[in-house]
């Protein structure tokens, strides 16, 4: 190439970043000139930037005065039950679900052991989701398409995230199995691809239901063209899942393992009257602590997964002085807890420990990390990314805890035994929401929960995980 040619593509080149230094708010030399002269370069701060560049920053962060042996006693326990695995799946919500029915059915029964099966419900789970993208799409159809709703609809057609609440809708209406008469499938277990080929179908089918609402179609026939995309989700469904069982025999075993009922014969709505009694829906509250928003004030999340099937997940906000006591009346009556928070702050892996003092960033990277629990929220931070089953409380002779265990499910190989122990100042960070039976809930508090909630969308920075 010719030198003068070049030489002027070069000054364009440089004069292309001058201009872009001198607008407002842009990285400039003398702004970089003057970061750089804040870098440490003393052998310190070489040595640590060679233990960064080789090593995981949670080995090198890791705190040596807090990691000596945990202190597994519990002074109220509940019963211990066996562990599952979500392998890679969101469906963590579900597996805390389930934990607490079979440990509610085991203490009815005097120690009966059932296992319900996630792939079954994790259908009609699916199946509910779809059907509320499709609907929504329709029932917003005459909104602009940048609109926060419509767009909330096309960025997340389905996925595998819920709530207690879902837990409750979908077995009140289509009922329960065992795990051995529907178990799991690779898709079940892995969810990715299957939701990927189902969120791009979903998307498909959205845009031609907006495009049919907005024109001269009647709703009738949208709706009747929605009811035929539901039948090609209900394929892929059954394709990937297994077809939902209809009937089917089972018998009651002990915690060994020893069948000590008669075999007898099922559907899924009659094996749900058996182990969990009647409808979960109406017996429990769902409460949590949100310091960015009053507390004894009720809320709604609008479109939560299961609106047009079932209801909108709603929650009375507490402080967590109020949270820990209803956790505790319940675990003193040996009854578990579905309980949900953001487990992989300060998460000790390998001793299945949750401390606010297992690991400590500043003191690598110079610095600190000061947000409080409002500020996390609020800046997305932090929120609620993890589901786990809520099963004893160690007590100090006052009454107030120390810690807390919970059943995980992530294999019984994990962590303590497949548990998780947390210290009462971790959990008073991250942990953020809580559902009750009502029997252990004062009534005064009973009463707050009916408050006219407002409502809340499912963006917010605190449900964006839907977990």
């Amino acid at each position: 190439m010719n030198k003068k040619i070049i030489a002027l593509c070069l000054l364009t080149a440089m004069g292309g970043i001058a201009t872009a230094q001198k607008k407002a708010g842009g990285i400039s030399s003398e702004m970089l000139r003057k970061i750089q002269q804040t870098q440490v370069k003393n052998t310190q701060g070489k040595a640590i930037a060679n233990a960064l560049a080789a090593n995981n920053i949670d080995d090198l962060a890791k705190n040596r005065d807090n990691a000596g042996a945990i202190d597994t006693y519990f002074s109220v326990e509940t019963p211990k039950q066996s562990i599952h695995d979500q392998k890679s799946s969101g469906r963590c919500w579900m597996f805390t679900g389930f934990n607490v029915l079979r440990s509610n059915f085991a203490q009815r029964s005097d120690s009966l052991n059932v296992e319900y099966s996630h792939a079954y419900l994790f259908f009609w789970d699916q199946f509910e989701k779809a059907n509320l993208m499709l609907q929504g799409v329709i029932d917003n159809a005459n909104k602009p398409f940048e609109d926060k709703i419509v767009q909330f609809f096309f960025k997340n057609p389905i996925n595998d995230g819920g709530t207690f609440c879902g837990v409750s809708d979908l077995a009140d209406k289509y009922g329960l199995v065992p795990m051995s008469v529907q178990p799991e499938t690779y898709s079940s277990d892995n969810t990715r691809i299957m939701a990927r080929l189902m969120s791009s179908k979903l998307r498909e089918f959205g845009l031609e239901l907006r495009n049919r609402a907005n024109s001269k179609t009647k709703p009738a026939a949208v709706q009747a063209r929605k009811e035929e995309m539901l039948a090609t989700i209900y394929n892929i469904l059954c394709l990937t899942l297994g077809e939902p069982v209809r009937e089917f025999t089972y018998a009651f075993k002990d915690k060994d393992g020893k069948a000590i009922t008669p075999a007898k014969r099922y559907t899924p709505q009659s094996f749900f009257k058996e182990t969990v009694g009647g409808p979960i829906s109406g017996t429990f509250i769902m409460v949590m602590n949100d310091p960015r928003r009053p507390y004894y004030k009720t809320y709604e999340v609008e479109y939560n997964r299961h609106t047009y099937d079932g209801q909108n997940w709603k929650y009375l906000n507490l402080p967590m002085e109020e949270i820990a006591k209803l956790a505790i009346t319940s675990l003193k009556a040996g009854h578990k807890l579905y309980s949900s928070y953001d487990v992989g702050v300060q998460l000790d892996r390998k001793r299945g420990y949750n401390d606010l003092n297992n690991f400590d960033y500043g003191s690598i990277f110079n610095t600190t990390f000061p947000m409080n629990k409002a500020q996390r929220i609020m800046t997305f931070d932090s929120g609620s990314t993890h589901a786990m089953t809520l099963t004893a409380v160690d007590l100090d002779e006052n009454g107030n805890p120390r810690k807390w265990k919970v059943e995980n499910s992530w294999g019984g190989s994990w962590g303590q035994n497949g548990c998780l122990i947390m210290t009462n100042e971790w959990f008073n960070e991250y942990m953020f929401r809580l559902v009750v039976d009502k029997q252990f809930v004062p009534a005064n508090i009973l009463e707050m929960a009916k408050q006219k909630p407002t409502m809340v969308m499912p963006d917010d920075p605190l449900f964006s995980d839907d977990m």
